[in-house]
């Protein structure tokens, strides 16, 4: 925030922030003719979606004062955009300009009355948002002045011709220390203390309680060879201060940190331990051959390389020492630190591998991770110690963007140190200096409530360069790749470009190498994105482009990517670099999903990139099942159609080169990989400027969908439709979330720690459980059949745990692993062929199970469904018409069926493992079976060790879980949110809980909860008034079941979160409203919908021998039937006989659209929008009519028809629609609009 002063004294209060989108139209506003000979006749829009920077000035009222967009390449085409330093080294020799520090403003406009201001204030924003930009360059025609605004800032450096006419153009620059200059660095004295206990006071006072009032001057005379304290000046003031210290402890580092990369921050030492010894007794075997090939072939990051030449390493001190010379020349300030940087260290120790820790592969299922460590071993450095680290620093805020300077100096006062580190708390928020270190990997047993941050000498360098790759840059390539997995796939991109710049598909390839001190400290792999129509259609890449104003070849696919750590911190740069030489606006790079381990390397594989946390994950569409064979000519182009590949899409462009992410270092935990659980990281991983560093997911069997049966159709289990198996592959989630696989077996409060398996430790900061509910094995009530009881003289043991052996062949199916253990089993002991199972519950996952054996094989007289004593009058199904075709289908198939069945004993009471017969009692007489598997489906439970947990941590569980509204339990830093919980007492509320609702919503709902603590964009949440407190949150979302019922019945039932009543109590109701039937469940063409009085669309429930897009009918829920073609008249007058077919005509494709939703919000506000001060808007005309406010000539809907018809909402309706259609036209070729036809 700034005030500025306009020359007749007026004062105005402006803020700065990036350029958005819908600030266009006020920018045109601010253009003039002047601004037009200056700059040239620009589209705006494509002026900023090309832009590196664009910043808007803004008032109190929200009123755009200025705005200026920069580019890093000339505008009026005086030097070509990959190739134009040597233009302006011409023009001025003095000017140190390069392509890291340097911009070019393309478009500056502002009020008249404040311009002056404004141009100064966006000046000073940029410099301090770009700490390495030291240069504005300003070309406009020679025939023109700057003007009275521009001119103030700009001085003029010479003279340009334009390569496309005879024109000259004049050359102006902007030099940083005219308006936000480097700080001045300088040994810390003793009467500093008072310029900075200020700014140490602001932010914290614990130093003074802890140590006295002169803390900082004693640290300040403390000082010796050891311990140095620096401060910044400006004007003679100190405004910042660090304390360095040459004492590491290192062992305690190398106990927690993977410091392999860095050589453990140690000299190299000819008794360094980098590898682990070969194992006893496997030299001859032929495992031990492979492992000596793996590891020839693919070194462990740990491997140091040879090191560089004396020759190379002068050269790399004097590059320092010349660069450190230069930034001083660019400030007039004398700051006394050059010339004082000496040896840098062999670069070459420090690799170019990565430190994301997750994996990808590509169709060929590859896996590309780093090879793991080896059992537990450690390497072992005996070097000295190579790093001095930083004890105390602040500095004030308005300087905070320089604090990078304090590195030069700091690392003059050890010249036998390589890195700096700074541990810090790992709630501290990432502030300016800690951005440009390089944050250490702690090893999964660290405890340590620090993060480390490292920084070499070497990230000091200013020369880094990028440019296109040669023949002679192989050698430095496979020196820089040679610890990466696919390094072998690199080098033959690498060769690939040398010899035809192309891929061998003819697809146009460009290799990129990073160079420092004239050593390849990075390389990059791009092609021409093929695929951007299956981008645009299958994810939501316009979220962060607008796609027409970017051309088919400025798309390109990131293949490869990697970068020396020491220059992490120049990641966007190369970035940014590779856009602009490779004349591109964006670049994707695709994360393909694992669908089995394995370390072999795969030409065809994307490598692992250090960049993907500079990139933003794009989320994925939903997408439309489309009946193509009834569409024909009318349906998508195969581009837009096909059935490709899943995989996870991250991007960047041109404009997020220079967007700063927050980063998030808070350990957020959350327990379960429930459809809660994954829908609540899913919400947090996606806010794109946010950067969530610490995400924990602990869950029995890791992250769902791997695939592992094969079949999406013949599940053992029911399913949410909340994620299926291409949900999981798009969103990646492994990318960004640690997974520790394991059960939670103790929450430690006090110490905000979880025990996996008994044995794991956990961390967090924020503690999220969705763990969900669990089938569980049954307990018998031990009844001696022999005695002919009844279930009435049987003591009820539902709610006992079972505390014996679980026995061999007993299955209690909750997920996918268990279901392919199940299946596995069954296969290797020949139960198809003979053996006879029990599945024993009445929920609808044993109709699934029972149709699952079926389709494997297994006979249906050898399987018996047993049912025990309802606990509810509603069945699982709840619709008569529907539960008679599937026991129907049951008898048909020979499946025994037996109804209220309690299970009495296993083995007639004998040893239960394994279950060779099971006995039950009935309401009449007790029976046996025969039992080969058993699979239990008795009503879901929260699992024994998970409630023991709970209990012990003393969390308030009532029978479930209890939380408030905002999802807290007892505990401020637990949550909990799924069927796991329970609201509590006081809401007066048991009938509801978040079992009632979407899984999905609620993991939303539980996201957006807690990125109000993280995210500063947000604003402030406030408290509900107090009657309000009381009430708990309905979620409108639908609830949603399907799944494959026997007789191969494909069954979806959709329906808006309700308490349970049985359907015929509910089609008693008067308010009831609609029910519309086409087909007849026993043939296999059932289709119902549910109108509400309200004429909304409540129920939907299909039942099918032939596979449906159930994804397309889930979108029907919630809409009116006047949307869906007035479909009750139409019923009613016999036009719909079939409404799986109806709902494959072409006119209804736009319902299943995931931005129909948004069309709907955008006409719903245009008539809510009033149309003159006087007038109503349809909205309120409707509302007044409803309340009789009113009196009417005519029929209300006539009415409001003709004052629809009459006023201007009926064109902006129809445009909206049109619009909507003509920008969808990829996804929806069957309308037609105006001009097409």
């Amino acid at each position: 925030m700034s005030i500025l002063t306009s020359p007749r004294g007026k004062a105005e209060v402006v803020h700065c922030r990036r350029t958005e989108s819908h600030d266009v139209h006020c920018i045109k506003n601010l253009i003039r003719k002047f601004t037009q000979k200056l700059f040239g006749n620009l589209n705006v829009i494509r002026l900023l979606e090309k832009a590196n920077l664009a910043i808007t000035l803004h008032n109190d009222q929200e009123e755009i004062m200025a705005q200026a967009t920069f580019l890093d390449y000339p505008n009026w085409n005086i030097a070509q955009q990959h190739d134009w330093v040597s233009v302006f080294r011409e023009l001025d020799s003095e000017i140190p300009c390069t392509p890291l520090n340097t911009l070019f403003m393309h478009l500056f406009v502002a009020v008249d009355e404040y311009s002056v201001g404004c141009c100064k204030e966006i000046i000073r924003n940029v410099f301090r948002e770009v700490p390495e930009l030291h240069f504005i360059f300003l070309i406009v025609p020679s025939y023109m002045s700057l003007g009275s605004t521009l001119i103030t800032v700009f001085e003029q450096v010479g003279n340009a011709p334009s390569l496309l006419c005879d024109e000259d153009f004049m050359v102006h620059v902007c030099h940083r220390h005219s308006h936000h200059p480097q700080l001045h660095i300088r040994e810390a004295r003793v009467e500093d203390h008072d310029d900075l206990m200020p700014i140490f006071l602001r932010h914290d006072t614990v130093l003074r309680e802890t140590y006295g009032e002169y803390f900082l001057g004693e640290l300040i005379e403390a000082g010796d060879e050891e311990n140095h304290a620096v401060v910044c000046e400006v004007e003679g003031a100190a405004v910042g201060f660090m304390s360095v210290c040459s004492r590491v402890n290192m062992q305690l580092l190398h106990e927690c940190f993977d410091l392999g990369p860095f050589h453990g921050l140690c000299t190299p030492h000819p008794d360094d331990v980098l590898r682990p010894p070969p194992k006893p007794g496997l030299q001859g075997s032929p495992d031990a051959e492979l492992g000596r090939s793996s590891q020839d072939t693919q070194r462990t990051e740990e491997e140091p390389q040879e090191a560089v030449s004396p020759e190379a390493r002068e050269s790399v001190q004097g590059r320092i020492t010349k660069d450190a010379a230069a930034e001083e020349a660019l400030s007039p300030v004398p700051s006394g630190n050059t010339g004082e940087v000496e040896d840098t260290g062999e670069l070459s120790q420090e690799h170019s591998t990565d430190d994301v820790g997750y994996s990808v592969s590509t169709t060929s299922s590859a896996s590309v991770s780093l090879p793991e460590e080896t059992g537990s071993f450690r390497p072992t450095y005996r070097g000295a110690s190579a790093a001095f680290c930083i004890q105390l620093f602040c500095i004030d805020e308005k300087y905070e963007a320089r604090s990078l300077d304090f590195m030069n100096f700091v690392f003059g006062l050890f010249p036998d140190k390589n890195f700096c580190v700074i541990s810090l708390p790992h709630l501290t928020p990432e502030f300016v200096l800690i951005q440009n270190f390089v944050k250490a990997v702690p090893f999964s047993t660290c405890t340590l409530e620090q993060d480390l941050y490292i920084f070499h000498r070497a990230g000091l360098l200013k020369s880094i360069t990028i440019r296109l790759a040669t023949v002679s840059d192989t050698p430095g390539v496979e020196k820089l790749v040679s610890t990466l997995m696919l390094n072998k796939s690199i080098l033959e991109d690498l060769k690939q470009y040398n010899e035809a710049h192309r891929r061998p598909d003819g697809t146009p390839l460009q290799v990129f190498v990073a160079e420092v001190a004239e050593q390849v400290a990075g390389v990059a792999v791009i092609r021409d994105e093929m695929d951007i129509e299956y981008i645009r259609s299958h994810y939501n890449i316009e979220d962060f482009i607008y796609f027409s104003h970017h051309q088919r070849e400025e798309h390109g696919r990131l293949y490869h990517f990697a970068l020396n750590p020491v220059f992490r911190r120049y990641t966007k740069f190369f970035l940014k670099e590779i856009l602009r030489l490779g004349y591109k606006s964006c670049l994707y790079y695709p994360v393909y999903p694992q669908a089995k381990e394995g370390k072999v390397q795969r030409s065809g594989a994307h490598s692992l990139t250090s960049a993907l946390h500079y990139l933003v994950p794009v989320r994925p569409r939903r997408q439309i099942v489309y009946p193509l064979e009834k569409l024909g000519t009318n349906a998508p182009s195969k581009e837009v159609s096909k059935d490709a590949v899943s995989y996870a899409l991250n991007h960047t462009n041109r404009k997020l080169t220079l967007e700063p992410k927050i980063t998030i270092n808070a350990k957020i935990v959350v327990v379960g990989a429930s459809s809660v659980g994954i829908s609540f990281l899913d919400t947090l991983v996606f806010c794109s400027h946010l950067k969530f560093s610490n995400l924990t997911l602990i869950s029995t069997h890791g992250l769902p969908g791997k695939k592992l049966l094969g079949s999406e159709q013949r599940k053992f289990l029911a399913s949410d439709h909340c994620f299926n198996d291409r949900d999981h592959a798009v969103l990646s989630l492994c990318s960004w979330v640690s997974v520790v696989v394991g059960k939670m077996t103790a929450i430690d409060r006090a110490a905000k720690r979880v025990m996996v398996s008994g044995e794991e430790v956990v961390p967090y900061d924020h503690l999220v459980l969705c763990t969900g509910l669990q089938y569980q094995v049954p307990c018998p009530t031990g009844a001696d059949i022999s005695q002919h009881p009844t279930n009435r003289e049987v003591l009820d043991s539902s709610r006992r745990r079972y505390t014996g052996p679980v026995p061999c062949n007993h299955f209690t199916l909750n997920d996918e692993e268990d279901c392919l253990r199940a299946l596995t089993w069954i296969r290797n002991n020949s139960i198809t062929a003979e053996g006879h199972v029990i599945v024993y519950g009445n929920t609808i996952d044993t109709y699934t199970t029972v149709e699952m054996l079926l389709s494997i094989g297994v006979r249906g007289s050898h399987i018996h469904l047993v049912q025990h004593p309802p606990t509810s009058t509603i069945t699982c199904i709840n619709n008569y018409s529907v539960e008679s075709a599937v026991e129907d289908a049951l008898r048909a198939a020979g499946v025994t069926v037996s109804r209220d069945a309690l299970l009495a004993q296993w083995n007639d009471g004998q040893d239960p493992d394994p279950i060779r017969s099971a006995s039950f009692t009935t309401p009449t007489k007790p029976f046996t079976l025969p039992c080969s598997v058993f699979f239990s489906f008795c009503e879901k439970n929260v699992d024994y060790e998970t409630f023991k947990a709970f209990n012990d941590a003393c969390l308030v569980y009532d029978g479930r879980l209890v939380i408030d509204t905002n999802f807290h339990t007892n505990d401020i830093a637990i949550r909990a949110a799924g069927p796991l919980t329970k609201f509590s007492n006081r809401y007066y509320s048991n009938e509801w809980a978040h079992g009632s609702f979407n899984s999905k919503e609620i993991g939303f709902q539980l996201a957006a909860a807690m990125l109000s603590l993280f995210d500063p964009t947000l604003e402030a949440v406030t408290e509900p008034p107090a009657d309000l407190d009381r009430l708990i949150p309905m979620y409108k979302g639908a609830k949603v079941k399907g799944g494959v019922l026997p007789g191969s019945y494909h069954y979806l039932h959709i329906a808006k979160p309700a308490i349970p009543t049985p359907l015929e109590v509910q089609m008693a109701q008067s308010d009831f409203g609609v029910e519309i039937v086409t087909g007849n469940a026993k043939s296999g063409n059932y289709f119902r919908i549910h109108i509400n009085r309200y004429k909304m669309v409540e129920t939907i429930t299909c039942l099918s021998k032939v596979p449906f897009p159930a994804a397309n009918y889930i979108r029907l829920f919630g809409q009116h039937e006047q949307a869906l073609n007035n479909l009750c008249a139409r019923y009613e007058e016999g036009l719909v006989p079939d409404l799986y077919s109806y709902f494959t005509e072409p006119w209804c494709m736009a319902l299943f659209h995931d931005r129909f939703i948004d069309l709907r919000k955008e006409l719903r506000q245009i008539l809510s929008s009033k149309e003159g001060e006087s007038l109503p808007s349809i909205e309120e005309l409707a509302r007044q009519m409803e309340d009789e406010e009113i009196n009417l000539p005519e029929k209300p809907r006539t009415y409001l028809k003709r004052v629809f018809r009459e006023s201007i909402y009926k064109p902006l309706v129809e445009r909206s629609i049109l619009d909507y259609l003509r920008y969808n036209h990829y996804h929806l070729p069957m309308y037609a609009w105006p001009g097409i036809i």
